[in-house]
């Protein structure tokens, strides 16, 4: 395999690894692990139902807005922050099977307004800005100073807060790392480094909580990504954690795909993906790689 080759692999691993994610932590939302153990023992595959009675295979909202993003850019060729905010606002009158709730704020506030950009919110450090990171990790892969402006963009279109901004940054810096062939200790120099500007996220020892809150999706990320040695090993443990479970194993699917590729997603995740998010990720991916060496910003 080429490097090239190589790097189309573990983009389409970021991807597709992100949606088996959200896939097989969907089910068990708002569950905790003791209810997750009692009714499925170790919840390995994708099951289906929950309380969204989605169908094996099934993605949510987490993987429809990456979706919305990596559109916009792949679309139009260059970064742009209205036709992001145009592909969320016919997301939205879809009338998608799920949709947070300061997600649907910032999109109607386009929508009824025009507006880019949601004000400042204590209450808005929640993790639907991280949710939508990887194709704007993919898009700017070899250029950080684009990541961190573009995080903050796609971020404040709906949750404005210091808290999100500094986990969109990190999650997509660590995913260039993981692109690049990066050690997992040099990844954990990166998380301890959010840990320090933010002791908030300190996740040694693990809190053990997974709710929507962007502090506990990527205390419970790191510690699932850290100390699994498999993408499966990974993607398992996490969704066995419950609360945001599609959105955490999602998140946590993204950054395990950059890191061990595509290879180790296990096929018959891949196999029960909806066929149409399968494809349309997959080229997308390649679409981003190509985007991603003559990176541009739309008028």
């Amino acid at each position: 395999m080429t490097a090239d080759d190589e790097l189309l692999n573990r983009y389409k691993a970021v991807l597709l690894g992100f949606a088996v994610g959200d896939a097989l932590g969907a089910p068990v939302e708002f569950m905790t692990p003791g209810e997750i153990a009692s009714k499925y023992g170790r919840l390995t595959e994708m099951v289906g139902g929950g309380w969204l009675r989605l169908k094996p295979g099934q993605v949510t909202d987490d993987t429809e807005m990456t979706l919305c993003v990596a559109r916009a850019v792949t679309t139009s060729g260059c970064w742009g922050l209205r036709a992001i905010a145009m592909e969320f606002s016919n997301w939205l009158k879809s009338k998608p099977v799920d949709v947070g709730d300061t997600c649907r704020r910032g999109i109607r506030n386009f929508m009824l307004k025009g507006q880019l950009e949601s004000p400042p919110n204590q209450w808005d450090a929640g993790n639907g800005a991280l949710m939508r990171m990887t194709p704007v990790a993919l898009y700017t892969f070899g250029n950080n100073e684009l990541l961190q402006k573009y995080a903050i963009e796609q971020g404040h279109l709906t949750h404005n807060h210091p808290l999100s901004d500094a986990a969109c940054i990190t999650y997509g810096r660590m995913i260039h790392l993981a692109l690049k062939g990066a050690e997992k200790s040099r990844l954990r120099r990166e998380a301890d480094r959010l840990v320090a500007d933010y002791p908030t996220f300190r996740f040694d020892p693990y809190p053990g909580l997974a709710t929507g809150y962007v502090v506990d999706t990527m205390q419970t990320v790191f510690h699932y990504f850290f100390r699994s040695r498999s993408f499966e090993e990974c993607i398992i443990a996490t969704a066995n954690q419950g609360g945001d479970a599609d959105t955490t194993a999602a998140i946590a699917g993204g950054l395990a795909g950059a890191y061990y590729g595509l290879e180790e997603v296990p096929q018959r995740w891949l196999r029960k993906l909806e066929k149409k998010y399968f494809n349309e990720l997959a080229d997308l991916a390649g679409k981003l790689l190509r985007l991603s060496a003559n990176q541009c910003i739309s008028a």
